[in-house]
């Protein structure tokens, strides 16, 4: 009887094994993981919004009144392949005793707030904790002695405060630097503020070497900026002890005419994303070329998570009316909580459980 236990024990242990080990080979590169559609699944979403308290206002489309669900019962399925599953209660036992940061923008902290759900639900009655200083927020979980921080910084480089004004130095990142050492996996973000323009830019001049400027090409002010961080990461960053990820540019849905509905009200009462894996709309192809080029300029391991194409078909994902503003402002930069970032998160995982 003894002999059957232990035989059927060694069976689970092997079937696991190998779940595990397809896991693996699709993570690392025997499927293009940002190729594919978004399938209607009942068993999304991946967690209950309603359990998850750390949703900022701007991100919480369910509590702030949407009536809809089916935009949060549509799994990314990769062309080819499963991705596999987040499982947040291995996430956590992977990072026992480690720390995460994040830094960059509003869709940084999509991401960030995504990310703190599903581990915050993942374990029942997890003690957490949630504090902000200033710009940093600090999210724990003392079972796991596990630290997730955010670093509210939109462009990545320094923003100095002169006699003549605000300066954009395209060549420093060392004001915020300091936040950004002794972590294990980092994910950096810029790109949704670099076409803001006066009155909205918190910025009166950008400098460039000795050079100073009223304004320049913004694309190259981001692909400029970029590099400079990636200067810091080669300088600064130890990666064979710390994972580096860079969120790639998120998309928003202000023109309906692209999806065939022109008279809709953005992307107000889309309820469903756009079939198949083709958008019909234009990929920011000249962006992300700068992305890529700065990117490839690092001599440093780091690795784009490539989200433009995936989240581009997702037109329902966003708050509009159901953002901070309510039906005064249609938000369709953003993205609901639970909803399309829990993908990027997905992802991400399915990347580190393959190291």
């Amino acid at each position: 009887m003894a002999y059957f236990w232990v035989s059927g024990f060694s069976t689970i242990l092997m079937l696991i094994f190998l779940v595990g080990l397809k896991s693996t080979k699709i993570c690392l590169g025997d499927c293009n993981l940002y190729e594919g559609s978004w399938v209607y699944d009942p068993s999304y979403p991946l967690y209950d919004s309603s359990k998850c308290p750390f949703i900022e206002r701007a991100y919480d489309c369910k509590k702030n009144g949407r009536p809809d669900t089916q935009y949060l019962k549509y799994r990314w399925q990769p062309t080819g392949c499963d991705l596999p599953r987040f499982n947040g209660r291995e996430f956590l036992e992977r990072y026992q005793g480690k720390s995460i940061l994040s830094v960059g923008d509003s869709l940084t902290r999509d991401q960030y707030f995504s990310l703190l759900c599903l581990l915050s639900t993942s374990v029942p009655n997890l003690e957490t904790n949630l504090t902000r200083v200033g710009m940093v927020s600090t999210f724990t979980i003392p079972k796991y002695k596990l630290k997730v921080v955010l670093d509210r910084n939109a462009y990545l480089v320094d923003i100095v405060d002169t006699a003549e004004g605000r300066i954009l130095d395209l060549d420093s990142v060392q004001k915020d630097a300091g936040n950004w050492t002794g972590f294990d996996l980092m994910i950096f973000n810029t790109f949704h503020w670099w076409s803001y323009r006066p009155p909205h830019q918190p910025w009166d001049y950008i400098k460039i070497g000795n050079k100073q400027y009223k304004d320049f090409d913004r694309l190259e002010a981001f692909e400029k900026a970029v590099e400079t961080w990636g200067k810091w990461v080669d300088a600064n960053v130890d990666t064979n002890k710390t994972k580096v990820f860079f969120q790639g540019i998120s998309p928003n849905h202000y023109n309906p005419e692209v999806w065939g509905e022109p008279k809709a009200n953005k992307c107000v009462n889309q309820t469903t994303p756009i079939l198949g894996s083709k958008y019909p709309g234009q990929y920011p192809t000249r962006e992300m070329a700068a992305l890529k080029r700065a990117l490839s300029k690092i001599k440093k391991p780091v690795s784009l998570l490539d989200i433009t194409g995936l989240s581009l078909l997702r037109k329902d994902g966003h708050p509009s009316i159901y953002g901070y503003g309510g039906a005064k402002g249609v938000d369709c930069t953003h993205w609901c909580i639970a909803g399309v970032p829990d993908a990027w998160n997905q992802i991400l995982y399915c990347l580190l459980i393959s190291s």
